[in-house]
């Protein structure tokens, strides 16, 4: 009897096990008998697979949490890696989490076994010397965008271009009136949809220029509602207490929910940098980007950032398609003019571009990851 396709996985948050579970699911369309094991969440487990540890194990975020759990994480990468050299697998993959998962890669291709790394790090903006290590660990690395692919090839690391799950999560056309209508918004309203974020620290310096913006268009454009995305309670209550000190008498609509439904429902978005600016893109929705850090992140930030833009779309593009205003110029003047400028335009250059870089970023990333990886293994 031959063996089946054993797959050693591990996935360190909600985004990856999310990519886990697609990712299951197209290796099994073709072995429906292949066997994963690793760390995984719940939708990862539901498709079979063994977790041996739980997943918010690596759940971590900052360094300080980090520096506190750090005994705990090395432990459990020591045991991952004495048990994947015991019961070697056909090849492991590694989702993200580039810090545990990049160290662990290295010691199981030290011992011999296949090693994939499913979402680039973003080694082509910043800390480029990192490839290096990326190289040492890795036998390819799975792409989300092609800039990323061209980047690996100039050091000649295997690297495959899978296309982004969102572009094929998100349809090629997103109408307003339904996502309206489940927000409970004026269907017939012009609406401008405001994300300042979803980290505590991006709140606390957008929230205030994104309200008084918000203010100097309410003047100009009367016509115009504003909706905000937020993304817990803790969020929100941030929020409220910033519209209470610089425009209480502004009438903002607050949804406890996905940005997706808040961009989809609006005519134009003004956000904070991040995968969300992607995620406008695929909706085809104008938008403007702000984004403000403190002076010493801003100062490391601009000697170590290698690309043009910050923006995923003007990445993508190579142009600067949307709007950028960072740090010092991150200001109401600024923002309030080009926020008018989208609601006074149909931005149909902007838009047909949109849609021409769906095209190129929609490839079933799910399908054209595990054609990837089994073919890495000759299978």
């Amino acid at each position: 009897m031959e063996q089946p396709l054993r797959i050693g996985i591990v996935a360190g948050e909600l985004s990856g096990d999310t990519l886990g579970e697609g990712f299951i699911q197209a290796i099994k369309q073709r072995y429906p008998n292949a066997e994963f094991v690793g760390i995984g969440g719940p939708k990862m487990i539901a498709q079979g697979c063994q977790s041996l540890f739980d997943m918010e194990e690596l759940s971590v975020m900052g360094l300080v949490e980090v520096l506190g759990r750090l005994p705990r994480l090395l432990k459990v990468k020591a045991e991952l890696v004495k048990f994947f050299t015991d019961n070697p697998p056909d090849v492991f993959v590694g989702i993200d989490a580039p810090d545990f998962n990049l160290r662990l890669e290295k010691d199981l291709k030290d011992a011999g076994v296949k090693t994939v790394h499913y979402v680039s790090p973003s080694v082509w903006a910043w800390r480029q010397k990192r490839i290096h290590k990326i190289a040492a660990a890795t036998n390819l690395v799975l792409a989300f965008l092609p800039f990323e692919k061209a980047f690996y090839d100039k050091f000649n690391v295997p690297c495959e271009f899978i296309g982004h799950t969102l572009a094929d999560a998100i349809p090629l056309e997103s109408p307003k009136a339904p996502a309206r209508e489940l927000l409970g918004l004026d269907v017939n309203k012009r609406w401008l949809a405001v994300l300042p974020g979803s980290r505590g620290a991006e709140l606390k310096m957008l929230a205030q220029p994104f309200i008084e913006t918000c203010k100097r268009l309410h003047q100009h454009h009367p016509e115009v509602g504003f909706v905000v995305a937020l993304v817990n309670q803790k969020r929100r209550e941030q929020f409220e207490q910033a519209w209470q000190e610089f425009a209480p008498e502004l009438d903002f609509k607050l949804v406890d929910d996905t940005a997706r439904n808040v961009i989809t429902a609006s005519d134009a978005v003004m956000l904070a940098s991040g995968t969300v600016a992607l995620e406008c893109m695929l909706l085809k929705r104008p938008m403007v980007v702000g984004y403000r850090v403190n002076a010493f992140t801003a100062f490391l930030a601009r000697r170590m950032l290698k690309t043009k833009y910050v923006s995923l779309p003007n990445i993508l593009s190579d142009s600067e398609l949307v709007a950028e205003l960072l740090q010092e110029e991150c200001t109401v003047d600024n923002l309030y003019a080009e926020v008018s400028k989208l609601l006074e335009t149909d931005n149909h250059a902007m838009l047909d571009k949109f849609t021409e870089m769906h095209h190129w970023i929609r490839k079933d990333a799910d399908t054209q990851a595990a054609t990837a990886v089994l073919s890495l293994i000759n299978k």
